[in-house]
């Protein structure tokens, strides 16, 4: 099926069903039956899924729990691991019959459904085509390649999915080779974190775990869609409400997941005809952008109802003793909400006052409360004032250092967050370079390296001439669609490490290799036998993962191997660095983990394989706070608008934000229908509030194109979308990553922190 041959074949219809149920049971059993696999085979592999002894989730990154469900995996979990076992392969005979310009064509779900890649290619421009080449000639090609390019215009990039093992190989390979660019998906998502929670809690991840949920008594969620991001948290989330905890989300979609949830793995669930578990007490469908405003009201109330209580003698209701000893910038907060109106509050988060002070009369009596937040508070030009912001929330009541309260970012891919940890960042103040310098005998570099959006930047001006991509669909997840596409191909070389065919692959630089990869299910099997990995998840756990599955092909080979192998074959001789060695024994490599990073990973062979992970030594959760003050910190925001610059009402101007469907996960589409907004058949839609819609003379159906609203000199356009009317604020408007991601300009992004502000760009809309 091709892009052109799906416009019309679309319906958006309400689904008022609980998000889990039969009909997450029906789509992983019909994706299934399309890939082939026995029901037998799919279970034995789904088994082990998310289990202490088995294999972690290739999808998302929620925490796998010491007691595990007896199917501890989700819909989109299932559709991943099912995606990655399938019977399909993309092999040498595929290549051989098709020409890269006819592959552009598809569908980035018809590229992946070829099956997994099987052996290692090599563009020839001539053809126009993948060729087969050997592993040996293949390093060797590539390594000749790097060491004739100055060092900092090669960029190294890492997707998510790769282990800690291999992420900490890949980052010293990098540096013994001379440069810190080492961007990542997070870059992309969650970096507003990353800068955002060090300057106020002194902690670059959260302080949430799975035992919290068993002690809190209210949860707040801001801009994530559990249901399709992270189904998982559900169960846990569904035992807090059963218990009346109260849980108030706040999304500009009324997303399924958060409204209500049926437990597949109860047959007393299932067989009920009850609509599910009510997931949110109250559901706020704040404008996108207002987060800032609905937080500042909720702030509010809480000194509001503080004033009171002094006033009548009633213990107090901000955490005094809290803020006196363990926060800094509380006056200077304190005044900015005092001074904010509720007017301006109001307006700019579109949600009324008195709903707002009932959140925060709820919060003012709850004594340990959960703040959970995905990218829609992160992907914004003020993101980093959205995290702070929610962390001056839970400070007020000192909500963050104790058992059942602190701060949750839900991260996406499997192990993101964990690639940070050891050694994967742009920034060399976060990595102990001189340890790595001592152990390895080499000089690493010490300037800051490129994030995501600098080393698009240097791909379009031509400074960067390599990448070397460890997974990923880089050009495919990035903004400026266009204008990447064009210039990647003018450089000199692209390294693709990958398990299945995607659009990237079919972009060629002037010399491009192909590399696959054992999945993460498969066995793993090196000198010293089979052989487990480890991840982090978003709670900051370190688990064990290990594959069982016969490799799809004899010829792949592992991370790891081809990660030394580049090594070895690019800068040999350069620093004592074992590489085979590690090779043939990871447990090797976490040695060298735990040698870097002695207080995340003391003891990591030996506790790493513990039902439910260890949890990383996280000063935060114990009120030590390693900031500039020592202290928790206050920070006051810059402005109430976390994308001031967009004007929706009384123009044509539209704020879109862009969202991921439940039949997908990031760049990879197992289908055209995103079943809990109701829409099918199409991905090429825009949904839009009806009062837009009415204004501009459209009606649902109608066939229109998209461009950004920029006076920059570049046209951004996606043609041919269907519009559909659909409940979002007024002035916001719902479309798909990431086939529109053409229409975000790569300046568009969050203030210091460079994530592409996704979630708010400037759009008008015009006749097809």
């Amino acid at each position: 099926m091709r892009r052109s041959e799906i416009e019309d074949e679309v319906e958006v219809e309400a689904y008022e069903h609980p998000s889990g149920g039969w009909g997450s049971l029906k789509s992983v059993a019909k994706f299934a039956i399309e890939e082939g696999l026995a029901a037998s085979s799919i279970w034995a592999t789904l088994a082990r899924q998310n289990k202490p002894d088995g294999f972690m989730c290739v999808s998302c990154s929620w925490a796998k729990p010491a007691e595990p469900h007896v199917a501890e995996f989700c819909e989109n979990g299932a559709k991943a691991t099912i995606w990655e076992q399938t019977k399909k392969r993309c092999d040498r005979a595929f290549f051989a019959r098709h020409r890269v310009a006819e592959l552009l064509d598809w569908t980035d779900h018809e590229l992946e459904k070829q099956g997994r890649l099987t052996t290692p290619m090599r563009y020839d421009r001539t053809l126009d085509q993948y060729i087969p080449v050997t592993w040996e000639a293949a390093f060797q090609e590539i390594g000749a390649e790097l060491k004739a390019l100055d060092p900092n215009s090669v960029v190294f990039y890492t997707s998510g999915r790769a282990s800690l093992e291999t992420a900490h190989m890949y980052q010293l390979f990098a540096r013994i080779y001379g440069t810190n660019n080492l961007p990542d998906s997070s870059n992309m998502c969650h970096e507003s974190t990353s800068v955002g929670l060090p300057e106020s809690i002194g902690s670059p991840v959260g302080t949430v775990t799975l035992e919290d949920f068993e002690h809190c008594d209210m949860m707040f969620f801001f801009g994530h869609n559990t249901g399709t991001n992270a189904p998982r948290l559900l169960h846990p989330l569904q035992e807090a409400r059963k218990r009346g905890v109260p849980v108030y989300s706040f999304n500009p979609i009324q997303e399924r997941g958060l409204v209500r949830f049926k437990n597949p793995q109860s047959p007393t669930e299932m067989l009920s005809p009850e609509p599910g578990t009510k997931m949110s007490s109250e559901f706020f469908q704040v404008r996108g952008g207002g987060d800032v405003a609905a937080m500042t009201g909720i702030a509010k109330a809480v000194l509001a109802l503080d004033d009171a209580a002094i006033a009548s003698g009633a213990p107090r209701v901000l955490d005094t003793a809290f803020i006196e000893e363990h926060c800094h910038g509380f006056a200077e907060f304190e005044a900015f909400v005092r001074a904010s109106d509720w007017a301006t509050i109001e307006r700019c988060s579109g949600l009324p006052r008195s709903d707002l002070e009932e959140v925060g009369r709820v919060y003012a009596r709850s004594n340990a409360v959960i703040g959970h937040y995905g990218m829609g508070l992160t992907q914004h030009r003020h993101g980093i004032d959205n995290v702070q912001m929610l962390c001056n929330l839970l400070l007020m009541r000192g909500n963050i250092g104790k058992k059942g309260a602190g701060i949750s970012p839900i991260r996406g891919h499997s192990n993101v967050q964990g690639q940070r940890t050891v050694g994967i960042s742009e920034k060399p103040e976060l990595v102990p370079l001189d340890k790595l310098a001592d152990f390895y005998r080499f000089e690493p570099p010490r300037e800051k390296g490129l994030d995501t959006v600098e080393a698009c930047k240097g791909i379009i001006d031509g400074s960067v001439k390599a990448f070397v991509a460890l997974g990923g669909n880089f050009v495919r997840a990035v903004p400026e669609t266009e204008l990447m596409e064009n210039a990647w191909r003018h450089m000199r070389l692209s390294v693709q490490i990958a398990t299945k065919l995607n659009r990237n692959h079919l972009i060629p630089g002037e010399v491009t290799y192909l590399l696959p990869c054992l999945g993460r299910i498969e066995r793993d099997d090196q000198a010293s036998g089979p052989q487990t990995v480890s991840m982090e998840d978003s709670t900051a756990c370190i688990h064990s993962s290990k594959g069982w599955r016969p490799p799809a092909s004899p010829e792949l080979l592992s991370e790891p191997k081809i990660v030394a192998e580049l090594a070895k074959a690019t800068v040999a001789g350069k620093a004592d660095v074992p590489w085979d060695e590690w090779v043939g024994d990871y447990a090797k490599v976490r040695d060298a983990i735990e040698r870097a990073y002695p207080d995340d990973f003391k003891d990591f062979n030996a506790r790493f394989t513990t039902p439910g992970g260890f949890h990383r030594d996280l000063k935060a959760c114990k009120r030590i706070w390693k900031t500039e003050t020592k202290k928790a910190n206050f920070k006051v925001p810059n402005d109430f608008d976390s994308d001031p610059d967009i004007q929706t009402d009384g123009d044509k101007v539209l704020s879109l934000i862009t969202l991921r469907s439940n039949d997908q996960f990031n760049t990879t589409i197992y289908g055209y229908d995103d079943r809990l907004r109701g829409v099918s058949g199409s991905r090429m839609v825009l949904l839009m509030n009806r009062e837009d819609m009415d204004r501009l003379g459209l009606e649902d159906q109608d066939l229109v194109d998209a461009e950004t609203h920029a006076d920059d000199g570049v046209e951004r356009r996606v043609k041919g979308l269907r519009v559909h009317g659909f409940d979002l604020p007024k002035g916001n408007v719902g479309g798909y990553y990431p086939e529109l991601n053409r229409l975000i300009p790569l300046w568009h992004h969050a203030e210091r922190s460079h994530v592409p502000a996704a979630k708010a760009v400037p759009i008008r809309i015009v006749r097809h």
